[in-house]
């Protein structure tokens, strides 16, 4: 017999999140110390600022005069980061949506990143300018965690996709 039913509105809008999943030749423990240090944030993705703890506040900058502001709801080592987007005058449909960071061992010492950002969907003007974004952030964090050297906003890389 087979299952036919239909996922619920529920299920149908998760699905429809921006969602990506790599592997990275990493520790668990090295991947999520990318995800939750200042250092690392910014190697990788943008110059950030503030606490990467649980409970603690992160100012992300790009280019608009203010910074893109994310509450850190989670950071459980070494499997899983959650932020919810607070502020964004730049992308203000990113308002409320949630990035999530879940990773887990596979082979040895490699992990397995599954991204997800809910909210992050069709219905957004932005959403092929910020998949594009997604799609080059998440292989620099590859690049920065295997290699030590990501693309980060501002690198030569960040620079060639945007032209």
């Amino acid at each position: 017999m087979t299952d036919t039913a239909q996922p619920s509105a529920t299920q149908a809008e998760a699905s429809a999140d921006y969602q990506r999943t790599i592997r990275v030749k990493a520790s668990p423990g090295a991947l999520f110390d990318a995800l939750t240090t200042v250092s690392g944030l910014t190697a990788w993705w943008t110059r950030a600022t503030g606490s990467c703890d649980a409970g603690g506040e992160l100012k992300f900058f790009f280019d608009s005069p203010e910074p893109l502001l994310m509450h850190v709801d989670q950071a459980t080592r070494p499997t899983s980061v959650q932020w919810t987007v607070n502020a964004c005058s730049f992308l203000p449909d990113w308002v409320g949506t949630r990035p999530t960071f879940t990773i887990t061992p596979v082979d040895g010492d490699a992990s397995e990143l599954q991204f997800r950002h809910h909210g992050l969907t069709t219905e957004l003007d932005c959403i092929e300018q910020c998949t594009r974004g997604w799609d080059h952030f998440l292989a620099s964090l590859r690049e920065y965690v295997e290699v030590g050297r990501g693309m980060p906003r501002g690198s030569d890389a960040d620079k060639a996709r945007r032209m």
